[in-house]
Formats: structure tokens, sequence, C-alpha cells
């Protein structure tokens, strides 16, 4: 290095290449989207203007106009939510009740993103779905839950086949949903608590089935993983359609008037997306 001439631009670029590669960084290895989060909801500023709400199969009885009770709430610390429930309590029979907002920027078909965002659960009985969907608002509420692509459950109702869930958090996986996992244990995770926040990274494959996509990765930090923990890797897309998602979504219902789910809520705060795989937090 003794013969460079220090005042070439050249080779003052070429000492620092040789510093960075000596202080064991590489270059490459600098990646700015990983720090880029984009908000797509964290209900601070107390409006819900950019919201959807739609109650698309309302068979409460007596009638209740417009049941679902999506509004934003506030913390003692100050910290604003979201809170949804599917009717207010002792109201049953409101069996889709949707709420969605639209992303900042779409996720491309071939991209990859990764989704953040906080949840709490009010108290059980109750039977939640949210993710994101590849629909217009016309085509949610024309399909409901066949309007998610990516989708995180979270329910204690049993099934008709009479299998009764337990609350732990769930993703889609071929024609139902399967438990989110302790690797670490050898077992499915545990129900979530209630009344505590949970968060929530998913890695979004949007690319095609050809291609590998359609699927994503989840890790949470909350509950009984006091550090940040992938519990399922390779959850499938609801119906895979190969189209760029554009909305968060949420779905929620009370079950049946002659056999009620219950109404207890979901809690949803600071809702981010960044692309490419980013696991920091975005705050």
């Amino acid at each position: 290095m003794n013969n460079l001439n220090k005042n070439n631009p050249i080779n003052i670029l070429l000492l620092f290449f040789s510093l960075l590669s000596v202080s064991g960084l590489c270059f490459a290895e600098v990646r700015v989207d990983e720090t880029k989060w984009l908000l797509v909801d964290n209900f601070e500023t107390n409006d819900l203007s950019a919201w959807e709400k739609h109650d698309t199969k309302n068979n409460t009885s007596p009638k209740v106009e417009n049941p679902q009770v999506t509004e934003i709430r506030q913390e003692e610390s100050g910290n604003r939510f979201l809170i949804k429930k599917p009717a207010k309590d002792g109201i049953v029979g409101n069996r889709k009740a949707l709420s969605f907002v639209k992303l900042p920027e779409a996720v491309a078909v071939g991209e990859t993103y990764t989704f953040y965002t906080r949840i709490n659960v009010e108290y059980f009985p109750n039977n939640h779905v949210f993710g994101l969907s590849n629909l217009d608002p016309a085509g949610i509420v024309e399909h409901d839950y066949n309007a998610f692509e990516p989708s995180l459950r979270i329910t204690d109702k049993a099934e008709s086949s009479g299998l009764k869930n337990d609350g732990t958090l769930m993703v889609k996986i071929g024609k139902g949903y399967d438990k989110i996992q302790n690797f670490e244990n050898k077992r499915s995770a545990k129900p979530l608590g209630e009344n505590q926040w949970y968060e929530i990274w998913y890695v979004v494959n949007n690319s095609t089935l050809e291609h590998g996509g359609q699927r994503y990765d989840v890790y949470v930090r909350g509950g009984e993983f006091t550090q940040k923990t992938l519990v399922y890797k390779g959850a499938n897309f609801r119906m895979k359609r190969e189209l760029p998602l554009t909305y968060f979504l949420t779905n929620c219902n009370t079950g049946p008037v002659d056999h009620p789910y219950g109404n207890g809520g979901i809690r949803y705060d600071d809702i981010y997306m960044s692309k490419g795989i980013n696991l920091n937090m975005p705050f």
C-alpha cells in the first residue's frame, strides 16, 4: 500500500474497502432494506377512516345493525390500540365481521416481505383470523375467509369434527390449521394468555408455487417465548392466487345464534411491513 497516491480518489476507495475487509465487514452484507419499516397502522392518531368494516353475515336476532366492535382504545400508559370483536358482549349471530386496511405498498408476485404485528387476547372464548389479502375491497367482502392468503388464527372453538381448539396461535396448512411449535421442547406451543402482548413476525414469500412461494414463516416473542423464536416454517397461503398482496385483513365471528363461540376480542397494535427478511424491531 506504500505505492498508493493518497490523494487519488480511486486509491482512497481501495484503501477503504481494504480496511472493511480487515475489520471482517463485507460491503455486500450491508442491506439497507432490512432496517426500513413501513407503517400500516399503530392507531396513535385515533383515526380509523382508512379502515373498511363490513358485517357480511349478520344473523343477529333481534337484528343489530353493524354489530362488530372495531374501535381504538387506550391503555393506562397512554398507548392506543385497535380492539376487534364480532359484537358487544351478549350479542350473538354475527358470523362474518370483516375489517381491513390497504397496505402502504403492495407485495408483488416474486417478492418477500416481513410483517410485524402485536396482538393481545382480551378473553376467551373467541374465534379470530388475521393476515393478508390479494383481493380488492369488493372481493374481500364477497369471499370473507377465502379472501385470506397468509393468515394466523386465534380460537378455542370446537370444530365440526369434534376437535376442541385450545387458544394456541395457529397457521394455515393444507385444508386446515396447525398450531405453532416450541421446537426446542419438541411440542406444540402453549395457548395464548389473556391480557398479554405478543409480538409476531411473519415472513411472507409471495413467489409463485413453481418457485417455492405462497408460503410464510412465523416468529413469536411473548408468553413462553422470552426471545424472538421461530415457531413455524413453511405455512401455506390459503388460496394461492399468485397475485400482489394489498390489504391487511381481520375477520371474526360469534358463531351461530343457537351455538355461539363467544365474543372475546383481540387487541391489535403496531402493524408494520418491511421488504425482505427483517427480524429487527420496527421502532
